[in-house]
């Protein structure tokens, strides 16, 4: 009987059934082997991205995620103290002032936990809608020892923007990629450094794009928010000098390159950058809108912001680069300035990476503290 039904009609069957069965083990073995590699990937990414902190979002990594919500023409520039003076007529929603210049009531912003897992609770986030930019966007805040001493509670506080580079989230400076606030708390405590308020706005606005923090009409305006929108909450909402001998910006990379252009382009709400591994030339970044446009990419350059201004600006900048990564920069930037302008180079030798900058946190901030002392 097994003979025969070995050899008869149900084992001719049985192997017409597992000839269609073999095309769909083959399928399900290769999508286990890609499903295998996806989720390795994955992993290997979210290792990466936690160590680095370069993505926020699965929409800034995949280039899918927009914080531009509208791209008004911006009031003119009236300085750090001014903006609430005028008002954006072409801000939907926005608040606004007469037709005199009266003053726009400070506006209240409601902070919470840090999304980001990686920073320290005593950091504060608010969901920023740009009031004059059109741009919405996280930004980060800490404030320094001191801010909440009850010997300090009349006491007025400086600021610097913390800017990351492209790719970059704004958790990277308060978490252990630069880990700003660990390295500087202490020193601040004991008086070594200023004690500053620290705040690192969202720099990536439009997927898969950097921006060159500028405004560029019909796309983004990243320069008014990071310059305007950002530094009129900073005011609105904490005890924040309102002078800019009391402002300041520190970034690497992309970030470095925006510190240097945002403050020489607005000497009337900066006093100091600090540049880690910039350049001038916004071609330098591929993916930057401003070095994809001829007149942008002259515009946005810091050597030509600086050798074109009307009167030296009144700023001091640290830029520190190896050679053929920001020195050559550093150096061009130092013998174009004139009085009062000052550049300080620094030469480093690390690669182009987190793990040169976060050691120059305390260095930069010492130099800065020698601009803006305590007071």
């Amino acid at each position: 009987m097994a003979q025969w039904l070995g050899r008869g009609p149900l084992f001719g069957a049985a192997r017409a059934v597992e000839g269609r069965r073999a095309p769909l083990r083959v399928l399900s073995y290769f999508g286990t082997v890609l499903l295998c590699q996806f989720t390795a990937v994955a992993m290997v990414f979210v290792i990466v991205n936690n160590e680095n902190q370069l993505y926020d979002s699965w929409g800034d990594l995949l280039g899918t995620s927009s914080h531009v919500r509208a791209v008004p023409v911006p009031p003119k520039d009236e300085g750090l103290a001014g903006d609430r003076a005028a008002a954006p007529a072409a801000t939907p929603g926005g608040p606004t002032g007469g037709p005199s210049g009266t003053p726009v009531p400070k506006v209240a912003q409601a902070f919470h936990a840090p999304d980001s897992d990686a920073v320290p609770r005593s950091v504060k986030q608010a969901d920023l809608k740009g009031r004059l930019s059109g741009v919405d966007g996280e930004v980060l805040v800490w404030t320094p020892p001191q801010y909440d001493d009850p010997a300090y509670k009349d006491k007025t506080f400086p600021v610097v923007e913390l800017l990351v580079g492209y790719p970059g989230s704004s958790s990277a400076w308060f978490g252990d990629t630069m880990n700003a606030t660990g390295q500087l708390e202490g020193l601040m405590k004991s008086g070594q450094v200023t004690p500053f308020i620290l705040v690192s706005p969202r720099v990536t606005l439009l997927g898969g794009t950097d921006t060159g923090c500028a405004d560029i009409p019909g796309k983004v305006n990243a320069e008014t928010w990071l310059s305007r929108d950002v530094p009129q909450m900073i005011v609105d909402n904490f005890r924040a000098d309102t002078t800019p001998d009391r402002w300041a910006l520190s970034g690497y990379s992309a970030g470095a390159h925006c510190a240097l252009r945002l403050a020489l382009a607005h000497p009337n709400r900066y006093r100091a950058a600090i540049s880690m591994s910039g350049y001038n030339n916004p071609a330098g970044e591929p993916s930057s809108l401003t070095g994809k446009d001829p007149k942008l990419r002259e515009s946005a350059n810091p050597l030509h912001i600086l050798t074109h201004a009307q009167t030296p600006p009144n700023v001091a900048l640290y830029v520190t680069g190896k050679r053929g990564d920001g020195l050559e920069d550093a150096t061009a930037l130092q013998q174009a300035a004139k009085s009062p302008t000052t550049v300080t180079p620094f030469e480093t030798t690390g690669a182009h990476l987190t793990s040169t900058w976060k050691p120059l946190v305390v260095p930069t901030f010492t130099w800065l503290t020698g601009i803006i002392p305590p007071r």
